[in-house]
């Protein structure tokens, strides 16, 4: 090679590295890629597509660890760091934490009739001082409530509403449970305050419980999920009204790990929060039983959300 033709050569290896030089220094280092881990459950691998969509709208670059098990195996996962962030209910999350935790409602409460008397946490206060060291938690998203449901047939429900109108009466009746399929929940028994059902016995599913409902087999069910995730399992039944929470408020939330994601990651995350709806979830859920893909389920949501 001439002395000329090696002087151009050189010249375009300088242009070249010089126009990387200047992309790389133009462009938005995304850092690490942030790990959204889920569980076996349809919800939490549904919720963990939802938070990896959104946190990789911040610029960020995002994956999803899915299957890793059960509630304390997700989260043995994020506190060795394998995964940053995971989806939750604070009430069960809450429980396993903390088995003697005392907040029940999703706010503050106070007695008006006594000034004096303390102020009751909220779940999500008592779940944050619950949290292992180096968590932390979202916004809850006060639209879910995913508590567990207690049912009457229609003729029993005409003179009970409630569950603190039940209570009285709950050392006298035998109860049937049913799992709700896909939702993320704990194996442990639903804790109902002021409610001990003179028994209890399993039903494989919603629809084995109303029949044994409306049958006559047992005189109150416990759904242990919202009836919106199982369409037609209430029908001819009574939800009975829990405005008193004997369960303990369920919001879905981000647990994460602190100090891995940024102030307008941890908005997004709030963000998230802030519109999801029991409803909206269940219609979710629900596209994907019908086999549409989780991710492409939870990206059209964030496109309609704006997120």
């Amino acid at each position: 090679m001439g002395l000329a033709a090696s002087r151009r050569m050189l010249a375009r290896i300088v242009v070249v590295m010089a126009l990387g030089l200047a992309v790389s220094c133009g462009s938005d280092d995304p850092g690490p890629t942030i790990a959204v881990g889920a569980g076996d459950s349809m919800e939490s691998n549904l919720l963990a597509q939802i938070y990896a969509g959104a946190l990789a709208r911040t610029g960020a670059r995002t994956s999803v660890t899915a299957d890793l098990g059960n509630r304390a195996d997700y989260l043995t996962a994020l506190d060795a760091g394998t995964v940053t962030v995971v989806g939750e209910h604070g009430g069960e999350l809450l429980t396993f934490l903390n088995a003697g935790a005392q907040a029940r409602k999703p706010e503050v409460t106070t007695d008006i009739a006594d000034p004096s008397a303390p102020v009751r946490l909220s779940v999500p206060e008592e779940l944050s001082r619950s949290l292992p060291e180096g968590l932390a938690v979202s916004d809850p998203a006060d639209g879910t409530d995913m508590r567990a449901r207690v049912l009457l047939t229609e003729a029993a429900g005409k003179d009970v509403r409630s569950i603190g109108a039940l209570a009285p009466r709950c050392g006298e009746i035998q109860a049937g449970v049913a799992p709700v399929s896909g939702v993320l929940h704990t194996a442990a028994p639903v804790r109902i305050a002021g409610c001990d059902f003179a028994g209890t016995r399993p039903y494989p599913d919603a629809t084995g419980l109303r029949k044994a409902l409306l049958d006559g087999e047992i005189q109150a069910g416990i759904l242990t999920g919202p009836p919106a995730l199982v369409p037609g399992a209430t029908d001819g039944l009574t939800v009975l009204a829990d405005s008193d929470y004997a369960v303990r408020a369920e919001n879905v939330l981000a647990v994460y790990r602190k100090g891995l994601l940024d102030d307008r990651q941890i908005r997004k995350l709030n963000y998230v929060a802030g519109e999801l709806t029991t409803d909206e979830l269940a219609q979710l859920m629900r596209k994907v039983r019908e086999g549409a893909g989780a991710a492409e389920v939870a990206r059209t949501w964030l496109d309609d959300h704006a997120l």
